[in-house]
């Protein structure tokens, strides 16, 4: 069996990587030189999340692989039950060849509310278990009949007899069974942003424990830290819009998972719901709040939420994003910010580690 030529080791910093598209981009064709910079200042990885407007995961991974030659294109992540498995199993092994084995194909469980809004399932930990089996057998060349399990009932599922490679896939994952998931049968898994330091080692903790005891090298893991980078070099009400309203969106789209995460005070999300700003609101702060708005969200969000976070000089986002790696994760998503926004730090990363 052939593995998936992952060319990351080839790029200078394999073990940052950064979004594509972060936030609201105004065009989807701003993606090529997203993707272009982020790829010549040595990042290893560009991920691209997807959101039904302007952000269709194929299309865009597709734009990626066609402008580059070293850097891995990674989904993350793209919900399983929204495309036929065919679908997907194409989409992935189209990438591959495209790419030349640049490709990591990124589930996720999804918002339940936005799933809800369109009459979409909720997803379950047995169908991304499920699901993640379909795609490695159809990676072997397998024809898989009768399939009847909890990603679904197919007749016959089959992509190409001569095929025998190993799909990278990543998870993003959030609780305990999940991230136990990710240990088990993924290659890489995707923390959230604004985990605390505490979170954060337990849930590397976790990942590489399931691996062990499903007999996988733990270092065979990948853990990415997705940490919210907002260097003081960008302008006040941009920052503002990276770190509050992002924070805002995540206590509107799943608050009380993230701060039963973070063990954080439930009083606090109950107070910042009741507000009637946030009551009132409609769609996603990080997309439709003005300044004036942010700054009342501003003192509904404690600073310690925040935290998680790398702010304030280079040098100093180059530490908190060291410190990232010194919790036992393995690689960082520098979040929140385009290639262009994250040059001063790449720069002092650089300078400090001697890439």
């Amino acid at each position: 069996m052939t593995v998936g030529a992952n060319q990351a080791a080839t790029t200078e910093f394999p073990e940052l990587g950064f979004y594509a598209l972060a936030g609201h981009a105004p065009s989807s064709r701003h993606l090529l030189d997203e993707i272009r910079d982020g790829e010549e200042m040595g990042f290893g990885t560009a991920f691209i999340s997807e959101r039904y407007n302007k952000k269709e995961a194929a299309t865009l991974c597709g734009a990626a692989g066609a402008v580059t030659d070293r850097i891995t294109i990674a989904t993350a992540a793209t919900n399983h039950n929204t495309r036929h498995p065919m679908v997907t199993a194409g989409y992935a092994r189209t990438m591959q060849s495209l790419t030349g084995g640049r490709f990591v194909l990124g589930l996720g469980r999804g918002i339940e509310r936005v799933q809800d809004a369109y009459g979409i399932e909720h997803i379950t930990t047995a169908q991304m278990d499920d699901f993640a089996g379909l795609m490695r057998r159809l990676f072997r060349g397998e024809v898989i009949m009768g399939h009847d399990g909890p990603a679904g009932a197919y007749p016959v599922l089959h992509l190409d007899a001569a095929l025998d490679e190993h799909l990278p896939m990543n998870l993003v994952a959030f609780g305990d069974n999940s991230l136990r998931l990710a240990g088990r049968c993924f290659d890489e898994v995707i923390l959230h942003t604004y985990f605390t330091d505490e979170t954060t080692a337990r849930c590397v903790a976790t990942v590489k424990q399931a691996a062990e005891e499903a007999g996988r090298d733990p270092a065979d893991v990948r853990v990415w830290s997705c940490f919210a980078t907002v260097g003081d070099h960008l302008p006040a009400d941009r920052r503002l819009l990276k770190s509050v309203g992002r924070m805002a969106t995540y206590l509107q789209a799943y608050g009380d998972l993230l701060v039963r995460t973070n063990g954080w005070d439930p009083a606090v999300l109950k107070r910042f719901r009741a507000d009637d700003l946030v009551a009132g609101s409609r769609g996603g702060f990080d997309s439709t709040a003005t300044t004036p708005i942010l700054e009342h969200l501003a003192t509904l969000i404690p600073d310690e939420w925040l935290a998680p976070s790398a702010t304030g000089s280079p040098q100093a986002c180059v530490a908190a994003i060291q410190h990232q790696l010194a919790l036992g994760c393995d690689a960082v998503i520098l979040h929140g910010a385009t290639p262009s926004e994250l040059e001063p730090i790449i720069d002092a990363y650089r300078a400090l580690t001697g890439g």
